[in-house]
Order: C-alpha cells, then structure tokens, then sequence
C-alpha cells in the first residue's frame, strides 16, 4: 500500500508479494482486502489470481465491508479491468442496501468510475448503483484532479521540449479526466 500511495514503482515486489497474498486472503479483513486491492491497482500491476482470491472472499464477505473499503475495491477492480461481472453486482447491491448515504465525496467519485465502466462493459446489466450515475458524477467533477508522473513528464516534454501547446488536463462533458492535448 505505501509503495502505491507513494507512487514508487515496485512492479516486482508486487509480483513477488502477490502468491503470499492469495494464500492469506482467508484471514484477510475487509479493508485489508480492499487496501490489496487497491494498491496492485494503483501500481498497475494486475495479479490475476490474487484478485479471484480477493474477489471469491468479498462476494461471501460483502456485508462486513465499510463505505470505504467497497469503493476502493469496486475502483481497484475496475482499474484491471475485472471481467466478471457478479462481483461489481455484489459490491454495488451492497452499496445501494446500506451503504449509500454513508458515502464521502471520494467514494461517490470512485463509484462513478465505477458505475461507468460497469456500463461500458455490461450494458444490458442491472447494476444497482446506475440510478445514482448523477450524484456519483457531480463528486467526480468537484474531484481535485491528480496526474501522475507519467502525466507531467508528457506535459513537460511537450511543452519545455517540443513547445507545443497543450491543455495539461482536460475534462469531458462526461467528467472523464483526458491526459495532455494538444492542438
């Protein structure tokens, strides 16, 4: 977690920590899960039956988990590209339950990543947090945008190196964070 909240990157120590990490998911909390999750995530590093593991475990423990450790985990999951839906079903029907007016402006934004990608991927799926797709969104608007590295590397090279004019971070109608355009 703190290699990834760093933003070090530690592509190996992720692959190297991840088969532990599976044998001990069992015994794993709720927010321990969440905090893998999010941190394979976040260093980009997707640790295939690592996240079954972790995925198997939230479906049977869904209820225990707070407001916080579902949104990192549904967006962890959603940054890999998870591609089985039943899990984002659990998380989410579990949010809309009993969670969902216990969310801060950051979960809300993390869901609306979340909501959407499950809407790209399955369309004709009755994900249960869609009908809140306008108050996930307005918190992802207000988001305080945050680039990576990589993000301004790009900009500075292409504004000190190449002098190209450039927008550093742009916005879609849709509240979707582009990197660098240029014109």
């Amino acid at each position: 977690w703190a290699f990834a909240t760093a933003g070090v990157a530690a592509r190996t120590l992720f692959e190297s920590i991840a088969p532990e990490a599976r044998r001990q998911v069992g015994e794993f909390s709720p927010q321990n899960m969440a905090n893998t999750v999010w941190a394979f995530a976040t260093a980009g590093v997707a640790a295939r039956t690592l996240f079954e593991a972790i995925a198997s475990q939230a479906q049977r423990r869904s209820a225990g988990f707070s407001s916080q450790a579902i949104a990192n985990m549904a967006w962890g999951f959603a940054c890999v590209g998870w591609d089985r839906h039943q899990l984002f079903l659990e998380l989410g029907a579990t949010t809309a339950e009993r969670l969902l007016y216990c969310l801060n402006e950051v979960q809300k934004s993390q869901l609306y990543l979340v909501t959407l990608y499950v809407q790209i991927e399955w369309p004709d799926l009755n994900f249960p947090l869609s009908s809140h797709l306008e108050s996930f969104k307005a918190a992802y608007a207000q988001d305080e945008l945050r680039p990576s590295n990589l993000q301004c590397e790009v900009s500075a090279m292409l504004g000190q190196d190449l002098h190209w004019k450039h927008i550093f971070e742009y916005r879609t109608a849709e509240g979707i964070s582009l990197d660098p355009m240029t014109w």
